[in-house]
């Protein structure tokens, strides 16, 4: 099955493409507009056994300042496919039967844009859906908010009168006790509760992210994990914040967002300090270090969007799978009669992802 939907005017594209790339690239960082990218992946299950089901995250569809979802175009020979919304996540659902060669390649186009939260502004200046923000203070099954939790977080804020004040010590907080752990596989658990009992504060972005949720969570700041992919490389400087080339496979990576009563969703993501403390070259660096603190001060309150969004959900449940429901859904996903398939293994499971500008 064949479909596409892009939901752009072929006169938006055209005239973008009438700009050389790099300067068009570099506008956009100075000047906060809008870059257009397309990303493809295509996957193969190179050992189906009876019925064979795959799962993509699609972009963000919901409204923000950031991104825009532009459509996607998908094809599975042989087999049918389908866009679902389930759990919170937006997703391409693919359905072989016994005796079809599993191939499914997924196509999505996005705009984004840098983003940074003024914090000159004043109190009643963002309006929020209160049930929006209870969802947010909820605890979940790999982000609990009492015992331990509840203990680190009241540490944390110690001092801290405000929600702002709150928010920027928990971020302070993850930075100085936590590290980046570059055994760990793919993005991490997100198993805050493991950390915290174990005492063992290392990890990558979906457990030192994830931490940060949980405590800020257990301080009465509603927060949340966003789940993405890093596109292309940093314009700001960091050689470890983006993918070298267009082959993003494996550039997953999640970031969080607390929310302030007078600033709304505020971006954070102390995991990506911990990321250039242990691998901007040369390497190690200390927290003193010049480019480490700039990473520490950009990284609270402001995203560079060389990274697209899919969702924030957790303890998601795949439709019409068999097996466990997955912590996040940032990864393919696959399945067949013989089980799940290892979704860290590109190779064996076979798939690939490129990301370029337009």
């Amino acid at each position: 099955m064949n479909r596409r939907h892009f939901l752009y005017s072929c006169g938006a594209a055209t005239a973008g493409l009438a700009v050389p790339r790099v300067s068009r690239a570099m506008a956009a960082s100075e000047a906060g507009e809008w870059r257009t990218f397309e990303v493809t992946t295509g996957v193969e299950v190179l050992k189906p056994a009876g019925h064979t089901r795959v799962w993509l995250p699609l972009p963000l569809t919901s409204a923000t300042s950031y991104q825009e979802a532009l459509g996607n175009t998908f094809r599975a020979d042989g087999g049918k496919t389908r866009e679902e919304r389930s759990a919170g996540a937006a997703m391409l659902i693919a359905d072989w039967p016994e005796g079809v060669r599993p191939v499914l390649t997924l196509t999505s186009r996005v705009r984004t844009r840098d983003r940074a939260t003024d914090f000159s502004d004043g109190p009643g200046k963002k309006d929020s859906d209160r049930g929006e923000l209870a969802r947010y203070l909820e605890p979940s099954a790999s982000i609990p908010t009492g015992g331990i939790v509840k203990a680190t977080s009241d540490q944390a804020v110690k001092g801290a009168t405000t929600d702002r004040d709150k928010a920027r010590a928990i971020y302070e907080w993850i930075v100085d006790n936590t590290f980046r752990d570059p055994k760990v596989k793919g993005c991490g658990r997100g198993d805050i509760l493991f950390m915290l009992e174990s005492k063992n504060l290392g990890g990558k972005c979906a457990d030192l992210n994830a931490l940060y949720v949980g405590l800020a969570r257990a301080a009465g700041l509603p927060a949340r994990d966003v789940y993405g992919l890093r596109l292309v490389k940093s314009q700001k400087g960091f050689q470890s914040l983006g993918p070298a080339t267009e082959n993003v496979t494996k550039a997953q990576h999640c970031r969080a967002e607390v929310h302030l009563k007078d600033l709304g969703w505020v971006p954070v993501d102390p995991a990506d300090v911990r990321k250039v403390v242990l691998e901007e070259p040369p390497g190690n660096r200390p927290l003193d270090d010049e480019l480490v603190r700039r990473a520490r001060t950009q990284l609270f309150g402001s995203w560079e969007m060389n990274w697209m969004a899919f969702n924030y959900a957790h303890d998601v449940a795949l439709p019409g799978s068999k097996g466990p429901a997955i912590a996040y859904f940032m990864y393919p996903e696959g399945e067949t009669a013989a089980g799940r398939l290892d979704r860290l293994d590109p190779d064996a499971f076979k798939y690939t992802i490129t990301a370029r500008e337009l």
